[in-house]
């Protein structure tokens, strides 16, 4: 393997604007591709371990500000296709087909289901301290009467605009470019 640096992402190698000019010319038999495998197996294995920890080892903090005011932080880390389904299914109301006789996807509350992936995207620790944190809903309940729940406390806590934001970080460190000039080009 070269010693490059690795740039955050997925690359797609085989294409020829991947390829550099000096590794055009390089030819291996079949036997040659197999040893090099077998040589860099652990490596691979090892490697595929590591990825999996992606949740729990990348975090970012997001940090409240309004009129130069430090109103609360909280760290959010990486989620899986499972967690984005798992919040989507959860917060969509489903009817019955009568003609093809199974459950179709409505409408999805947008707010709850926004509130919900930051609430599943909030590291353990702040989640407990903010979101679950009974002390927060007895007083937010003293001024306004309707929280119930960490979803409830992320609602009236954040504006839209603060929780489009926080969506987009969420979205970046899972691994989804929202990079739209990016994906214009391609």
């Amino acid at each position: 393997m070269s010693n490059s640096k690795f740039q955050p992402g997925v690359s797609v190698i085989g294409s020829e604007d991947a390829i550099q000019e000096d590794e055009k010319d390089l030819e291996f038999t079949e036997e040659q591709v197999k040893t090099q495998i077998r040589l860099h197996e652990e490596d691979f294995i090892q490697g595929l371990i590591a990825a999996t920890d992606f949740t729990s080892e990348e975090t970012q903090k997001i940090e409240i500000i309004r009129n130069g005011r430090l109103f609360f932080a909280f760290c959010i880390r990486p989620l899986s296709s499972e967690e984005y389904e798992k919040c989507k299914k959860k917060h969509t109301k489903y009817v019955r087909n009568k003609q093809l006789g199974m459950k179709m996807p409505e409408d999805t509350d947008r707010v709850k289901y926004q509130s919900a992936i930051i609430y599943q995207a909030t590291v353990d620790e702040d989640r407990e301290k903010l979101w679950d944190n009974r002390k927060v809903w007895e007083a937010i309940n003293a001024k306004k009467d309707r929280v119930m729940n960490g979803l409830d406390v992320i609602g009236c806590a954040l504006k839209a605009g603060e929780k489009d934001r926080i969506l987009e970080a969420i979205d970046k460190l899972s691994g989804y470019d929202s990079n739209l000039e990016e994906v214009a080009k391609n």
